[in-house]
């Protein structure tokens, strides 16, 4: 690691293809760092996929495994999340494939009325910790819960981890213009499944900090 902080959310490039490399060497600490940064990501997208507590665990481990299995024919031109939820996309579905049906408890920590996390305490804070607000965030998550997997599985990589169309794309296995069909049809779908919960403006739903347009 050569005295490298990794930060747990974000890996800076030039960083993540310093370990990925050594990772490749038979780096185990290297290795582990890889895991660390990206877990908590992909086990958020994956849960939200899946809804069941084991069997994300289990994808996001098979994940991890099928990942440094095959590291070296890894292309350092893409970004290693990538190909990562990649993976673990298809995973998720060949899950899905085998049951309909699925339930679970619901994260909201990430999600405020404003759709924009401020780690600073505030008014806000308040108001995005009322019942009102708690209200607002169950009914949005329990509606992303209503599309299908690919239009739940774009909202998610668009809104909560930043992605392009084109990323999209590459992990979903379809061109960008897909990616923005499923995206379309899913903000259409959300809108009428909250058209009765007082979401008078879409634009204040926001599923994380920084959206790109699509």
């Amino acid at each position: 690691m050569n005295g490298h902080e990794v930060n747990s959310s974000r890996l800076d490039p030039t960083l993540e293809r310093q370990l990925i490399k050594q990772a490749c060497g038979g780096c185990a600490k290297s290795a582990h760092s890889i895991v660390e940064a990206y877990q908590d990501r992909l086990h958020a997208f994956v849960w939200r996929l899946v809804r069941n507590n084991h069997e994300a665990e289990e994808i996001c481990q098979d994940t991890f495994l099928r990942a440094f299995a095959s590291l070296d024919s890894f292309d350092p031109s893409y970004r290693f999340s990538t190909w990562l939820f990649t993976i673990g996309y298809r995973l998720c579905l060949n899950s899905l494939r085998r049951r309909k049906d699925y339930s679970g408890e619901v994260d909201f920590s990430g999600l405020s009325s404003s759709g924009r996390a401020d780690p600073a305490e505030s008014v806000s804070d308040a108001v995005a910790n009322s019942e009102e607000a708690r209200r607002l965030k169950e009914v949005i998550w329990d509606s992303v819960d209503q599309l299908t997997p690919q239009q739940r599985a774009t909202v998610l990589l668009f809104y909560r981890e930043s992605l392009s169309c084109q990323e999209i794309g590459q992990i979903l296995g379809m061109p960008a213009a897909t990616v923005k069909s499923h995206l379309h049809r899913a903000r259409n779908r959300l809108k009428e499944l909250l058209s009765g919960h007082l979401v008078e403006d879409w634009s204040v739903v926001r599923f994380s900090t920084s959206a790109q347009s699509a």
